[in-house]
């Protein structure tokens, strides 16, 4: 088995709430990357992630 198989088992058992909370995760890392290198500007980063809060309920996740 290799680690695809595993992360996929590990995603398999995981609620629906703990996937949604992971997909916010790496949604965020990937708007931080944007902002990270210039590829957005610190107003749109932040009003991306406002909208994705907000759209995926995850006003308490930072």
């Amino acid at each position: 088995m290799d680690s695809k198989d595993l992360n996929q088992i590990e995603w398999e058992k995981l609620t629906p709430q703990e996937k949604k909370k992971q997909l916010f995760l790496k949604q965020k890392k990937l708007l931080e990357t944007f902002l990270e290198r210039n590829a957005i500007s610190k107003a749109q980063y932040e009003k991306s992630l406002g909208d994705l809060r907000d759209k995926m309920g995850m006003h308490g996740i930072n």
